[in-house]
């Protein structure tokens, strides 16, 4: 069976639904407005794991973090939310946000209630797990020192008039416990809170009844600047079932910066291109995705893609051949859908990434395996394999082309320096590329190989092979990492360095900062998750100057959208922070290139693009802190004036005030907490 008489076409589907959902395009914009982003979003910013980053206002952080905590019999035995726990749920609903996690088997439960005037009630209840000897469960205070290294601790309705010092003695050997060597401790057996304040900045937090409270002070000299208060909940010897609670008001308050700030953009020296945003199309519910693809097609300008290649129910079976039987009309009907979902794109001229995650029980060493009870993902290649590995996969190529008419720019093993799902070394990566690469092209096939499409970028020693393997460097089309977890600017500067080196293009394949958020999707929704998103984005093109980058995921996973039952959200399918975010990211020019953009804030992350030939430019600004002035200095003599858009809990894309430029500089305000875009108007 071809494609031309194919009873399940992925096209038509998708083409119906676009259909559908452009007419409904701008109500659902303005629902986003009503129904959606309209909602009173709080101030406190809560991790989905429970912890508190601190309480925004005005649009700035008023910063302190906090964990639940669970302190073994002595102080250096502490686990604590976000490094130790297991994580069980979070929802938000309005100003109210709650996460559920387990410590050692202790239940903690977290609600808090945002309540504005950068106050938050915190309730918490815990559960022993068992018959437990313990310093207790807390809820921790960590004070960044840079905000509060020239204050005092104050504890509220005190027992004690003094803070007392613990006198901590060295074990049989005469050593002291590490964490006892890295803070001096203070302790006061019984308060009601503490309130603490610096030249900038106030924190107070109250108990509704007595609490033990132990104070750790910072040490620089170990690195460690912060103070940490622990206020406890449930101390002392616990039997199974136990259970405590215990509920806390913080008011956070201090100085707002508003000083003015100066971007300047150097239209001199253009850097890389920036084709503008992309998007995963890996396909997963049948349900869902559908109304999600069209609707993300028609209205975001996606410039390039990624699909899978469904590898294991192309060749289940090692002795059937599966180019034969996918001409004799034998094919898996996902591997149909994933094929008619890379013609799509195709149509579109859109650029395909193909990619592979799954794999034939013949093709790999040992059962297949997602994660084992060590902790290792994935499963390698069968090197005995190989020669019917490189085969399998370039016969799906070669019926890729012939009768979808695809040929894809690039391919990849997902995340193979992790195992998702097939494992490599990286000195296995090189030799992979080299094989696959010499078999496509002896087949008269364009598409390249994607070097690393890592998991993060922290793992960039998994290319180094590839990259000191000049025979190699032939086969390489794109070198690829994936956004998660974040990534600091030096380590973005190392993959531009790389792909510079080969001088081929450098993609974010996976666009995204928690891999887990499909467990909780409610984060989704939050405007604190949007903000930190499009500021990664950012960064990485400022920083990495990559060539685009690729959502995950542009269907009903990880979806950019809500409502239509995704997730279980009712009422119509309507766009969120995170599609306006992106949708104003890709205001872009054809023919941009990134350009060299500053910014004296370190509250504010920029980057500029220009198309040079056209005259258009434009000036993306992620602001992280208050609302303040900008001065724009940089922009050629032929822009006249400028055109603002902002997207931010309350507002999608919305176009603000024209700002008229006069000798290259433009003076212009920027929101608090908002993603700000100037483009030059014609």
């Amino acid at each position: 069976m071809t494609t031309n008489n194919s009873n399940h076409n992925l096209k038509k589907i998708i083409e119906a639904a676009s259909m559908k959902y452009f007419y409904s395009f701008l109500i659902t914009a303005l629902l986003f407005l009503g129904a959606g982003i309209n909602r009173s979003f709080g101030q406190a910013e809560l991790t989905a794991r429970g912890n508190l980053k601190g309480i925004r206002i005005d649009g700035q952080l008023m910063k302190f973090a906090t964990s639940m905590c669970l302190v073994g019999p002595s102080m250096a035995e502490v686990k604590e939310s976000g490094k130790d726990d297991r994580m069980q749920s979070y929802t938000r609903k309005g100003d109210t946000q709650s996460a559920t996690n387990e410590i050692s088997k202790f239940e903690f439960s977290e609600t808090v209630l945002d309540m504005g005037g950068g106050k938050a009630k915190v309730e918490i209840k815990i559960k022993a797990a068992a018959d437990t000897t313990l310093t207790g469960a807390f809820l921790c205070f960590d004070l960044p020192a840079d905000e509060y290294s020239d204050s005092q601790i104050q504890l509220i309705d005190s027992a004690a008039s003094a803070i007392d010092t613990v006198f901590l003695f060295p074990d049989s050997r005469g050593r002291m416990p590490r964490a006892f060597r890295l803070r001096n401790f203070l302790v006061q057996a019984s308060a009601k809170g503490f309130r603490i304040q610096s030249a900038a900045r106030k924190l107070e937090v109250r108990t509704e009844q007595p609490a033990e409270i132990i104070i750790q002070k910072g040490n620089p000299r170990f690195g460690n600047a912060d103070d940490r208060i622990y206020i406890g909940i449930m101390t002392g010897h616990t039997k199974d079932g136990q259970t405590g609670d215990a509920a806390f008001l913080i008011k956070a308050s201090g100085e707002i910066d508003r000083t003015p700030a100066e971007i300047t953009i150097d239209t001199q020296k253009p850097g890389r291109k920036f084709d503008g945003i992309g998007g995963n199309f890996r396909l997963q519910n049948d349900e869902f995705d559908p109304q999600v693809i069209g609707y993300c097609l028609d209205n975001l300008n996606v410039k390039w893609a990624r699909v899978e290649m469904p590898w294991r129910n192309w060749h289940p079976v090692e002795s059937v051949n599966p180019l034969e039987a996918a001409r004799a009309g034998k094919i898996d009907e996902g591997v149909r859908r994933a094929m008619e979902m890379a013609q799509t794109l195709c149509k579109k001229h859109i650029p395909v990434i193909l990619s592979a995650w799954s794999t034939p029980s013949w093709s790999i060493i040992g059962e297949t395996n997602y994660r084992n009870e060590n902790g290792v993902w994935g499963n390698p290649l069968n090197p005995k394999k190989m020669r019917s590995i490189i085969k399998s996969l370039g016969d799906y190529f070669v019926y890729l082309k012939e009768a979808y008419g695809v040929e894809p720019e690039l391919f990849s093993f997902n995340e193979s320096d992790l195992g998702i799902n097939v494992r490599m070394t990286g000195q296995e990566h090189a030799d992979f590329i080299k094989k696959l690469g010499a078999y496509l092209a002896s087949k008269e096939l364009t598409t390249k190989m994607l070097l690393g499409d890592n998991s993060n970028a922290t793992t960039i020693d998994f290319i180094e092979p590839a990259l000191e393997d000049p025979a190699a460097h032939k086969y390489i089309g794109a070198i690829s990492f994936h956004a998660w977890m974040g990534c600091d600017n030096w380590t973005l500067s190392n993959w531009a360095d790389a792909s510079r080196e080969l001088n081929v293009p450098l993609i974010v394949a996976e666009g995204g900062i928690d891999p887990s958020a499909w467990g909780y999707p409610d984060i989704f929704q939050d405007p604190s998750f949007a903000q930190d998103e499009i500021d990664t984005y950012i960064r990485a093109i400022n920083t990495a100057h990559v060539r685009s980058i690729l959502q995950w995921q542009l269907t009903s996973d990880y979806s950019l959208l809500t409502g239509g039952g995704i997730y279980k959200t009712e009422g119509r399918l309507h766009p969120t922070q995170r599609f306006w975010n992106l949708k104003q990211l890709a205001m872009v020019s054809p023919g941009s290139f990134i350009l060299p953009v500053t910014c004296d804030k370190e509250e504010i992350d920029c980057a500029a693009f220009g198309d040079i030939a056209g005259g258009n430019y434009v000036i993306h600004i992620v602001n992280n802190g208050a609302s303040r002035p900008v001065t724009l200095t940089g922009l050629p003599a032929g822009v006249h004036e400028l055109q603002m858009y902002v997207t931010d809990s309350k507002r999608g894309m919305e176009e603000d005030k024209r700002v008229r430029v006069s000798d290259g500089e433009a003076k212009f305000t920027i929101e608090g907490f908002a993603f700000i875009s100037v483009v030059s108007a014609k």
